[in-house]
């Protein structure tokens, strides 16, 4: 298989986005494969059970605006934004009841691990899952974090301190 450097990756996805936003239907099912693992990525963590469905609807809100993308150099940082609001707004729209307590805490190693990892999780609010993800998960700054939440700064390093101090309480517990 050939080199392909970031340039030139970079090149194919400006010309894909534009050739999509044309309508050029096989650009558009190609950058469907190509955003649609990124958005997953984004949405499961947020959303939790209902990820899917929000990366489902994530994806269709790309598509349905991706005519007003002025940048399509931009394509994924702007599918991250619509991904992590759209898991937000579905969490939020499934609320539901905070899981058991954990019984006893795996290995390291252990299979059972992602699952406890995920009822952990499951005991934060959308708000604090998504700045965990946007953070410790994507590497975003606070700034950046903060821009695509639509908060403040300062609201975003809180709700990481206590998205941080209960997933830790609730993993130790």
């Amino acid at each position: 298989m050939p080199y392909v450097s970031d340039d030139d990756e970079r090149a194919a996805t400006v010309h894909l986005v534009r050739a999509a936003q044309r309508g050029d239907t096989l650009a558009m099912a190609r950058l469907l494969d190509e955003l649609a693992p990124y958005v997953g990525r984004i949405c499961g963590p947020i959303a939790l059970d209902q990820g899917a469905d929000a990366a489902q609807e994530a994806l269709v809100a790309v598509f349905r605006s991706l005519r007003s993308l002025k940048d399509p150099a931009a394509v994924r940082g702007w599918a991250r934004a619509i991904a992590v609001r759209e898991a937000v707004r579905v969490a939020r729209r499934s609320a539901r009841a905070v899981p058991a307590d954990l019984s006893t805490l795996p290995a390291r190693g252990d299979p059972q691990l992602a699952a406890d990892i995920r009822d952990v999780l499951d005991r934060l609010s959308p708000e604090h899952r998504a700045v965990l993800v946007l953070r410790d998960v994507e590497g975003l700054d606070e700034r950046a974090a903060a821009e695509l939440l639509g908060v403040r700064v300062g609201t975003v390093k809180s709700r990481l301190s206590r998205a941080r101090d209960t997933f830790r309480k609730a993993w130790t517990s």
